[in-house]
């Protein structure tokens, strides 16, 4: 039986109908918000695993649930959409978000990608090696812990972000491209275009930066990308 508990947000009840007869079926157990406020609400309440949160939610949309969120929470957060929309695919990735379903969708696949989340930010995935501290510059990796820093500086990541770099930092003079990446750091999920893998390196890359590193991912053009120098800002030669 699983012990997790998934927030459903979306204001149509009909489809949060489907979503909870599904989570069911898979043995979830769910809780339900039809609007923005009642969303963070519930999920202070009742702490959720994973929230599937629909984009167009009246007064306060989905966007802004999810940034008021990531102020304070790193809940795993499954996006719904009518429309497919790359804009709000690419801004919802770069707000913190897991994944991107749009409307009509299958609920078989909208289970497949929250069971496929789950696991990521459940036990650690095997590593390569026995190396459990991965480190290059002032970058440090520890993935028993599933915890970043730039020096002395945390750095927050989801659990897609920290397995890119987790890749890119096991392998500093490999440059990776798209299709490696999905490979190796995202080899749960069923589908995922390389819009997306750009949006968790630009997270990637704000995140460090914003720790005082802008040089941790470096872009091969036509290829992919590859480990930077990862040096604190004013290191660098």
């Amino acid at each position: 039986m699983q012990k997790k508990t998934i927030l459903v947000v979306d204001d149509d009840p009909h489809i949060r109908d489907v979503i909870c007869f599904a989570l069911q079926k898979a043995s979830y157990t769910y809780e339900q918000a039809a609007d923005g406020k009642e969303a963070l609400d519930k999920a202070s309440l009742c702490d959720p695993a994973l929230i599937v949160l629909d984009i167009g939610l009246p007064e306060m949309d989905g966007l802004d649930v999810c940034r008021v969120l990531r102020k304070s929470s790193e809940v795993p957060i499954l996006f719904l959409s009518a429309r497919d929309d790359e804009i709000d695919r690419i801004v919802g990735l770069e707000l913190g978000a897991d994944d991107y379903v749009t409307k009509p969708f299958s609920p078989r696949e909208l289970i497949a990608r929250v069971g496929a989340i789950l696991k990521r930010y459940g036990a650690p995935r095997e590593v390569p090696d026995d190396e459990t501290v991965l480190s290059h510059g002032s970058l440090r990796l520890d993935r028993a812990q599933r915890q970043a820093s730039i020096g002395e500086t945390p750095v927050s990541l989801t659990a897609i972000e920290f397995d890119i770099l987790a890749a890119l930092l096991n392998r500093p003079k490999i440059v990776f491209t798209r299709d490696r990446i999905l490979d190796t750091a995202y080899r749960d999920n069923i589908h995922v275009s390389d819009r997306t893998i750009d949006s968790h390196i630009r997270n990637i890359r704000a995140k460090l930066s914003a720790a005082g590193c802008s040089t941790a991912v470096e872009t091969v053009h036509g290829v992919g990308f590859r480990l930077g120098s990862c040096e604190p800002a004013g290191a660098e030669p």
